[in-house]
């Protein structure tokens, strides 16, 4: 099993979702839940999609955390 992280981010009326351990593989969604639901689903049809043509399935290296800013 692999994870990768995902980045959702509030767009003009609903919201959008990448991972930049997978450049191209985006979703959307009406509210952020939908986005990632659908984001799960983008990745599990790119990681088919890459094994599908013999390609390699990236690594994940991104990681993400929240700072305090006074």
């Amino acid at each position: 099993m692999r994870r990768f992280l995902i980045i959702i981010e509030k767009a003009n009326g609903n919201y959008s979702a990448y991972s930049p351990d997978l450049p191209g593989c985006i979703a959307t969604g009406k509210t952020k839940n939908q986005a990632a639901k659908n984001m799960h689903k983008a990745i599990e049809l790119h990681i088919k999609g890459l094994k599908e043509d013999h390609e390699p399935i990236p690594k994940s290296y991104a990681s993400a955390e929240y700072i305090a800013v006074l």
